[in-house]
């Protein structure tokens, strides 16, 4: 049986009203981190109030050594 290590990430958006992500950093850091090993297996946003997204959350994963 396969273990796995797991790891979250969080990006914050801006703009008036949250929403707004900066994609090429975002890439950079996912890039990042699939070299290291760690694979995406979600991504969803969180909001603030009035459906404003405020955070990006991003969960990895990769096999335990």
């Amino acid at each position: 049986m396969q273990n796995w290590e797991y790891r979250t990430e969080s990006f914050k958006t801006d703009g008036f009203l949250g929403g707004n992500l900066h994609t090429d950093f975002f890439n950079e850091e996912l890039n990042k981190l699939g070299k290291d090993g760690w694979e995406l297996v979600s991504c969803f946003d969180t909001n603030e109030s009035g459906g404003n997204t405020r955070l990006v959350i991003a969960v990895f994963k990769r096999p335990l050594k």
